[in-house]
This record gives C-alpha cells, sequence and structure tokens, in this order.
C-alpha cells in the first residue's frame, strides 16, 4: 500500500509539506503543491480521511450552496468554483437550496459541525447559523458570498457592480432614441434587484424621464420574463425598449414578442443580464451584459483560502468587471416613436 512518506520521497519533499499539502493546500507554494499532486496521482495514493480528521481540523471539503441550480448563470459560477478549489486540494460540497430558508439553515449548519472548512453561499439571504458563526469570529469565519452582494452582511464577496451596470444599460438605450423603457425585474427581497433598479432609476432621472420608466415584477426565469412582457405589450404607450434582469427573463421576453407579432429590434429591443451561453444563439442574438461568472467563482474560492489561511482577518469586498455585449436585439427606437418625441 502506498504511503505518504513514499509521495514525498516522489515528490522529493518531507513527509511533513506533503502532509500539509493534502491538509491546508493554501499554506503551500504552487510549484511544490503541483509536485505533491503529481506524485499523488503517479503513486495512486488514497489519503485516509477519516484518519487524518482525527489528527488535523481541517476536512479537506469546502461547501458552495446555490439558490436554483437549474439557473444556468449558476454553473457557470460554479464551475469557477470547482476549478479553484480543486487545484487549491479542496473538495467542493454542492447544495442546491431552492431560495428555501430551511435548506440554506440546513446547509450551513455542516460549517457548524465542521464538516467542511469554509462555506461560500451565492444567494442573498445569511443563515442564522453563519450570522451566529461570524458573531462568534468575526472576520476570521471561512464564509464567503458570491453575486448577490450586501455590505450589511460582513463577508467577503466577490460581484460585480450591479448599479453600474444597470445604469449603463439604460444609457445605452436612450442613446439610441428610446424613452418608454420597461424593465423587467428579479424577486423583490434580491440585492441584484436592488442595485440594477436602482442604476436604471438614477439613469432615467437625470434624463428627466423617470415617469416613463415601467416595472413589471419577474423572478428570473423565462416564463417570468414571457408573462412580464405579455403584461407590457398591453399596456398604451407599447415601451419600445425592455431591460429585463436576467438572460432567461430576455429569452422569455423574445418568445413573447413573436407571439405578439413584434419585430426584434424594428418594433421592440430586448437586453438582458448574465450571457449565459445561449444569450448568443436566440434568434435575434440577446444583447446583455456579460458577468464574469467563472471568475466570480474562482474569486470567491481566493476569499475563503484567504480567510483559512489566516492572511484575511477582515471581509474584502472585490468587484469584478463587466461588460455591455450590444448584439443584435438591441437597436434604435421605432422612427415614428423618434419623430413624436
Amino acid at each position: 500500500m502506498t504511503t505518504l512518506r513514499d509521495v514525498a520521497q516522489v515528490a522529493g519533499v518531507s513527509r511533513a509539506t506533503a502532509a500539509r499539502v493534502l491538509s491546508a493546500p493554501e499554506l503551500v507554494a504552487d510549484a511544490t503543491r503541483a509536485k505533491v499532486m503529481q506524485a499523488v496521482q503517479e503513486l495512486g495514493y488514497i489519503r485516509n480521511s477519516v484518519a487524518a480528521s482525527l489528527r488535523t481540523t481541517r476536512t479537506g471539503r469546502i461547501i458552495v450552496t446555490v439558490p436554483d441550480i437549474s439557473n444556468p448563470f449558476f454553473s457557470r459560477v460554479i464551475r469557477g468554483v470547482e476549478e479553484a478549489a480543486q487545484k487549491a486540494g479542496y473538495a467542493v460540497l454542492l447544495g442546491d437550496t431552492r431560495n428555501e430558508r430551511e435548506r440554506e439553515e440546513q446547509y450551513a449548519d455542516m460549517l457548524n459541525r465542521r464538516e467542511a472548512d469554509g462555506i461560500i453561499f451565492l444567494g442573498h439571504r445569511l443563515p442564522t447559523v453563519l450570522a451566529t458563526i461570524l458573531a462568534r469570529d468575526g472576520g476570521r469565519a471561512p464564509v464567503v458570498n458570491g453575486c448577490e452582494f450586501t455590505s450589511t452582511l460582513g463577508v467577503s464577496s466577490a460581484h460585480i457592480d450591479n448599479a453600474g451596470a444597470g445604469h449603463e444599460v439604460m444609457q445605452a438605450l436612450y442613446g439610441l432614441g428610446h424613452r418608454d423603457i420597461a424593465l423587467i425585474l428579479g424577486p423583490a427581497d434580491s440585492p441584484l434587484t436592488r442595485d440594477r433598479l436602482a442604476g436604471a432609476s438614477r439613469a432615467a432621472a437625470a434624463r428627466g424621464l423617470a415617469a416613463n420608466l415601467i416595472v413589471e415584477a419577474g423572478d428570473f426565469s423565462i416564463e417570468s420574463g414571457r408573462r412580464a412582457a405579455m403584461a407590457l405589450f398591453a399596456r398604451s404607450p407599447r415601451p419600445t425598449a425592455i431591460f429585463c434582469f436576467s438572460d432567461e427573463m430576455a429569452i422569455g421576453t423574445l418568445a413573447a414578442a413573436r407571439t405578439a407579432g413584434l419585430s426584434c429590434p424594428a418594433d421592440l429591443s430586448v437586453v438582458g443580464f448574465d450571457d449565459i451561453q445561449m444569450a448568443r444563439y436566440v434568434d435575434p442574438p440577446l444583447a446583455t451584459v456579460r458577468q464574469p461568472m467563472a471568475e466570480i467563482g474562482r474569486k470567491t474560492v481566493e476569499l475563503l483560502l484567504g480567510i483559512l489561511s489566516g492572511r484575511q482577518v477582515q471581509p474584502v469586498s472585490a468587484t469584478l468587471p463587466y461588460e455591455l455585449i450590444p448584439r443584435e436585439s438591441l437597436g434604435a427606437a421605432p422612427v415614428n416613436r423618434l419623430l413624436r418625441s
């Protein structure tokens, strides 16, 4: 049976260093970690995790909770988490909370029971269990948020400037002559909805067009986008542009436009948010805000490793760049509207 001593000998390191790579990889230089992991693979070494857990407080596992695993946005974030965690020698335990508080608490309690070394939550609610841990350990608690940033949570987070993105989308639409613009929001309690709406509203107010801003509720799903769009098409005047707070809702809006006999972008411009993979393949290809989904995932792991290693003792807010992608669903306001305005 291959032993840890064998791994250390092949890698050319001490047994203690080989053990550290497997128990606390973030404390070891990348080159050394790579040599040890290569030796592990070559020798087929299998670590006895039960015995190891008796000798150290580390499990080599991190928990990632996601509000809706069926949402393609989260699948890209999770891939980034998995890549970074695996490189650091951690296994990922994935929990689909389905936006249910009870499920969020159950996964959080796994950290409390020390069944994992840290937790990354991709939703906006801080479970009570985690709040208790944070109150006890302060900035040293191994808790990180991804995507739905709220500063009052008091945890490290990786996200984009959602308010800035919402403002930029509206500026692009106004620049194309649109005046009657509708927004299809996400859930009312989501920080994403809050911040994107704030940015869009600021752009409308700056042009004196706040009264022209039409708002419909959605929940980020395709069906909610379709329903909201059909309600908007019944309004008079009908909006010439719809800014959806997710790509899935924008795809639902495009489907509703086809049902209503509207041409996009001749009659209606549609802009989404996220740049999920299917956005470029719908008809017409969807203009959207591109989020660095995989990078958000990788950054959350980096932040968590910083906490676990003791290098990071205070919460860090990491704001990553976004990009407005102007595809064919975005066009100038209809000529009759431009003449009227």
